[in-house]
């Protein structure tokens, strides 16, 4: 558990890792001068002080979390981890592919300017949605796992009222509008790689969740769409 007490030590993690983020966009690009990767600096960072204040405040246990640097845990379901060590390795790759791609060797030409703003503008209602689906569910934890320590219990609420794994949905949205906002085309195709491991992982998890959640098969079938409303 996060020590509520102790907030200093939780900013300074969380500017590390925004460090770590700039850095991992610009050592590729081999230039600090690439303002649209500044701007997801910027977005990403104004989200994390939202989030983390109001986590600090109302669910630290939530923040803790989320906050776990590698999602692998005990309690996880073996194909979970495979599948997360697949995500994780492949997700460091999206922020190093952009630089090099459109910034140091110019291996395609950058995406055209305005799909590169309205991928920045994107980030913001998807940030929105972020902090509601962390309002509405204190048990979204990284890995796979039913939280009994937690009590863990189906949440049929807000954005859980629409589809049955919101973050998921956001996530996705977010995957392919950072490599886009970046305007690296070659990006794209860890982006699509990346959506399917989660399109996988939600069905797995869906499973999970319906053989050993207490209440999920009947919101299921009150709450019938995974991912896509009237998709999927």
């Amino acid at each position: 558990m996060i020590d509520k007490q102790n907030p200093f030590m939780l900013w300074l993690r969380f500017l590390v890792r925004m460090a770590f983020f700039a850095v991992a966009l610009m050592w590729p690009a081999g230039t600090w001068k690439w303002w649209e990767a500044w701007v997801l600096v910027v977005l990403w960072s104004l989200y994390g002080v939202v989030i983390l204040h109001y986590l600090l405040r109302k669910d630290p246990a939530l923040l803790a979390e989320r906050l776990k640097l590698i999602p692998l845990q005990k309690e996880q379901k073996g194909w979970d981890k495979a599948l997360m060590l697949l995500f994780f390795i492949a997700g460091i790759g999206l922020y190093l592919l952009p630089g090099f791609d459109v910034m140091r060797y110019e291996w395609s030409e950058p995406l055209p300017l305005w799909a590169r703003i309205i991928a920045m503008l994107v980030h913001v209602p998807c940030f929105v949605l972020l902090v509601w689906i962390m309002r509405k569910n204190t048990y979204l934890s990284q890995v796979v796992k039913i939280d009994k320590e937690r009590g863990h219990k189906v949440i049929t609420t807000g954005p859980y009222a629409y589809v049955r794994h919101p973050m998921y949905t956001v996530t996705i949205i977010l995957l392919f509008a950072v490599p886009i906002a970046l305007g690296s085309r070659f990006s794209l195709i860890i982006s699509l790689f990346l959506m399917v491991l989660l399109i996988v992982r939600t069905y797995l998890e869906d499973r999970t969740l319906h053989t050993e959640l207490k209440g999920y098969p009947e919101y299921a079938k009150e709450t019938i769409y995974r991912l896509i409303p009237r998709l999927w």
